[in-house]
């Protein structure tokens, strides 16, 4: 059974930083291609990133484009969002998901396995 954790969430003043972690466990690491999506209170989930099977291509929402960064270490079945200079805005849920298909990454659908989710809390 494929475990997918997310952690490392919390509370932080806008301009700051924090890294999500995603452990997956029950399956092999490397088969899966990974994705960040997070909901808002009040709005429909929403893709923020993406990163295929080996670490060689990323995919962000144009609202994260240079201020989050996706990437994963196989040995460590993990993959980490470094978020930096957060915004209010950026407030939300953050799931992590595990999927086998490669196409469509900005889509839920895609994804086979998901976490329960991890809060961000930015402050103005």
């Amino acid at each position: 059974q494929v475990q997918v954790v997310e952690s490392g969430g919390g509370l932080v003043q806008a301009g700051g930083s924090l890294r999500l972690s995603c452990a997956v466990s029950g399956s092999t690491f490397s088969n899966y291609v990974m994705g960040w999506f997070r909901r808002a209170p009040g709005k429909e989930r929403e893709f923020v990133a993406a990163i295929n099977r080996s670490g060689s291509s990323t995919y962000y929402a144009d609202s994260v484009k240079g201020r989050f960064t996706v990437s994963r270490d196989n040995a460590k079945n993990t993959v980490y969002l470094q978020m930096n200079s957060l915004k209010p805005e950026d407030t939300a849920v953050y799931y992590c998901a595990a999927g086998w298909r490669t196409t469509a990454l900005f889509r839920p659908g895609t994804y086979d396995y998901w976490g329960q989710g991890t809060q961000v809390t930015v402050s103005s």
